[in-house]
């Protein structure tokens, strides 16, 4: 998770929301992804959504069963659901988005029963102040930009 973190604080400095992801597998990091909405352009480039396609495209396969995502925050919905269509076997994440997060604070995503695959979920509160306190700064700093 500290890796991940580091690679988020990166992320803000670039100018990006300040998110990243790794995927593991046997304990190894196969693939890392920061969030590139603001760069380029797209809402769907989040670090969960990056990382899981170079992790697809570095093991040659659509399907991560055996794999672990770590995230600096919650996934919102949509990498929820990407997270469950690639059979990622477990996600720990840092903080809770209680505003866009899709697994404990806001969609649940996983309450439903309908999901094909249904990931472990892992907060690690340990971390969880230090990645809401780069959003809290990126944020801030902003917001005094605009002014």
């Amino acid at each position: 998770m500290k890796q991940v973190l580091n690679l988020a604080k990166r992320t803000g400095i670039a100018g990006d929301v300040p998110i990243a992801a790794a995927i593991v597998r046997n304990g190894k990091i196969v693939a890392r992804g920061a969030n590139m909405v603001q760069r380029r352009q797209n809402p769907t480039l989040h670090a969960e959504i990056v990382a899981i396609n170079r992790a697809c495209k570095k093991l040659g396969t659509k399907f991560l069963d055996d794999c672990d995502i770590y995230v600096s925050l919650e996934p919102c919905a949509m990498c929820a659901t990407a997270i469950s269509f690639a059979r990622i076997r477990n996600i720990y994440f840092a903080a809770v988005d209680e505003k866009g997060g899709g697994i404990t604070a806001n969609a649940r995503v996983f309450e439903n029963d309908k999901h094909l695959w249904r990931p472990n979920i892992i907060q690690i509160p340990e971390y969880a102040e230090e990645s809401a306190e780069l959003l809290r700064e990126f944020f801030a700093e902003r917001r005094e930009n605009k002014k």
